[in-house]
């Protein structure tokens, strides 16, 4: 039996057809692709969405049609997002389904990746109050952070507000409809264009680590929310690290899904000033929050080495399978 099967290799994209799959040829360097991918895409779906945003509603579109704006950003993530995905996947390197990763998860793996989500979701609200806590008393101390904390404030509200503008509906088919363009669409797209094309273009090139490093950074900043930027990123690695640990598209889809819907919900029962403000401070349950934080932490740390063991006993197991057959 080949040495190699014998334990989880962190250093190597997990593939279950690894051997029976041709060799990628890809047209371009992977780096290259990436970051082409990167930049096209920002261009269209940032800026030529932009465009096309003013163009139909002009500068008023706080007064325009709330379901036009959303069939237009529906319509934005897949043709600027996906469409291009798919395009640059199969001009670079032909075989779509292995960039994208196309494989279909068991539903023991997809079990364990949300609980996973669901440690994540609280550790990072505990985070943010941290975080915040930590601005607020900065910026009390230093005039020019106060500045920069300010200007930051103002981006953020923006971005509070669009959104809001998104979630707010009053009925149930209003409601369907908010799922679908913000949890529905958004994993789709986004998951096959960052967790499949880019990272897995990373992946050919770098180690596993900064492969999902980079492609979590970029989805952060993608987002364009200060105050939430780390919270974003850290959620992108763990959704980076459950596609190369499964190598199947469908499990970050699944938990994009769930994260974008659990915060719907949440918008629909609780309001915009619980779920939206990412520059929420709690001054007076600093050290409890920073209680939670860490048992959070160590609870989710603790669940990734168990992820990692069970991608290490699977892969195990397989390899005896292998020899056996």
């Amino acid at each position: 039996m080949n040495e190699n099967n014998n334990h989880l290799n962190f250093s190597e994209p997990q593939d279950d057809n690894h051997e029976l799959k041709p060799r990628l040829s890809p047209t371009m360097s992977p780096l290259s692709a990436a970051f082409f991918g990167l930049v096209a895409v920002f261009i269209l779906y940032q800026i030529v969405g932009s465009i096309i945003t003013l163009a139909i509603f002009g500068l008023d579109i706080a007064n325009a049609d709330i379901n036009a704006i959303r069939l237009l950003t529906m319509g934005g993530q897949i043709l600027f997002i996906l469409f291009p995905s798919l395009l640059f996947a199969k001009l670079i390197y032909q075989d779509v389904s292995t960039i994208i990763r196309y494989k279909y998860p068991s539903l023991r793996e997809i079990g364990i990746f949300v609980i996973g989500l669901i440690i994540l979701t609280p550790l990072l609200q505990e985070f943010l109050y941290l975080q915040n806590y930590v601005i607020e008393k900065l910026a009390v101390a230093s005039p020019f952070i106060k500045q920069i904390k300010d200007f930051l404030t103002e981006i953020d509200k923006l971005v509070e507000q669009t959104y809001g503008n998104l979630l707010a509906a009053d009925s149930v088919f209003e409601s369907s409809f908010v799922i679908l363009v913000v949890a529905v669409v958004p994993a789709v797209c986004e998951e096959i264009f960052f967790r499949g094309y880019v990272q897995k273009s990373f992946e050919l090139k770098l180690k596993p680590f900064w492969a999902i490093f980079i492609t979590a950074l970029f989805f952060g900043l993608y987002h364009f929310s200060p105050f939430g930027l780390i919270p974003l990123i850290t959620l992108g690695l763990f959704l980076g690290f459950a596609a190369y640990m499964s190598n199947s598209i469908f499990i970050p889809m699944i938990l994009h899904f769930l994260n974008n819907f659990i915060a719907v919900i949440a918008y629909f029962v609780f309001g915009s000033e619980e779920i939206m403000n990412t520059t929420v401070i709690d001054m007076e349950h600093a050290g409890e929050h920073t209680l939670n934080f860490i048992l959070l932490t160590i609870v989710f740390l603790a669940l990734i080495y168990f992820i990692k063991n069970y991608y290490h006993l699977f892969t195990k197991a397989k390899g005896v399978q292998n020899d056996m057959s």
